[in-house]
């Protein structure tokens, strides 16, 4: 059995107990307590903290995520650190109520109800929970599916809401060669299991927070942006929305019509689908369309964004070119919020 040690974390002073058999952010998922993280591969920077005292190592990890420099000073990503002895963790960036009010990892079997096509490469893969018989989550999180037949896992985000906890759905894009993907199109059918775990990222709309809320999506980003506009629709929220959802075509616009119904019970909703690649007529109905990539029409259409919380969801380099607008427009952090999944394992 591995050796234990004690982990106590400032400034918010939390202790908990960690094995040398696994990494700081699994230990404390399991034991409930939510540290922020994002790609928990070692490639996104969100579970970066320093270390004040203590024997920690980090292993497969990216330098564009914690360089050098850093890790020499004593920054360390906690998703790819081991603790070999009791240490001291000053945390960078934490969300007080979400450290010991999230909801614990789950495992959980469940059967496929529906694989239906969205548009020509995004589908959208329908769970019913087996055993437990209902999967609690927050909007706008995400979760583990393990490929059937293998050790192997891939990150979705679901997006429905908790109040159908016997019903997952979860937004997949289908990458050349990409092994969950593939089993879509020929190898899983309806009927068929799948091991689920979760739920993971903070990816969530912050309760009590009064500030305009600016999403921006692309492919099957949708999926986290869905579940919490299904969120903020549910519980009657009053807060200015604004959703920006970048497309190449018409043809890769989907769930049009629930977005504009979920739109009409909120008080005050604009839905803009950007075509980077198309001159072809948007669809009936769709008042507010606009060319180009969706970052430069953010760009263009919020010069006050940095008085908003902006919710990012899609391909890596749309997440990079909107963190590079919303620093030039001096955007706090703490009012950016994103699972950015750089990882091939995440395909």
């Amino acid at each position: 059995m591995a050796d234990t040690h004690r982990i106590n974390f400032e400034p918010v002073d939390i202790e908990m107990e960690v094995g040398e058999d696994e990494y700081i952010l699994d230990a404390a998922f399991r034991q409930g307590i939510h540290l922020m993280h994002g790609c928990r591969e070692g490639r996104c920077s969100a579970c970066k903290s320093f270390v004040l005292d203590g024997d920690i190592q980090m292993e497969d990890y990216s330098t564009f995520a914690c360089n050098d420099a850093e890790a020499d000073e004593g920054h360390v990503l906690l998703c790819r650190s081991t603790a070999y002895s009791d240490c001291t963790i000053e945390l960078l960036n934490f969300d007080e109520d979400e450290l010991l009010g999230g909801i614990p990892i789950q495992e959980v079997r469940t059967r496929i109800t529906a694989i239906e096509p969205m548009t020509k490469d995004i589908v959208s893969l329908q769970l019913q929970p087996v055993e437990p018989a209902e999967y609690d989550f927050k909007p706008g999180q995400y979760s583990d599916l393990q490929i059937p037949g293998t050790e192997e896992r891939r990150s979705f985000s679901m997006a429905t809401t908790r109040s159908t906890p016997g019903h997952v759905e979860f937004l997949v894009k289908k990458y050349p060669g990409g092994k969950f993907a593939g089993l879509l199109e020929d190898g899983l059918s309806v009927g068929d299991e799948i091991a689920l775990t979760g739920p993971y990222g903070s990816f969530t709309v912050k309760d009590g927070h009064v500030l305009p809320i600016v999403f921006i999506g692309g492919g099957a980003g949708m999926a986290p942006i869905l579940s919490l506009l299904r969120h903020l629709s549910e519980t009657g929220s009053t807060r200015p929305v604004r959703f920006y959802y970048g497309a190449r075509t018409p043809a890769d616009l989907f769930y049009l019509d629930e977005i504009l119904r979920l739109g009409n019970t909120l008080t005050d909703f604009v839905f803009t689908p950007c075509l980077s690649e198309s001159a072809e007529p948007a669809p009936s109905g769709l008042p507010d369309v606009e060319e180009g990539n969706v970052t430069d029409v953010v760009g263009r259409r919020e010069p006050e964004i940095h008085r908003c919380e902006v919710y990012l969801c899609g391909p890596p380099p749309m997440v990079d070119a909107a963190l590079e607008l919303l620093e030039v427009h001096n955007t706090p952090k703490d009012q950016i919020f994103y699972d950015k999944f750089t990882s091939p394992a995440f395909e």
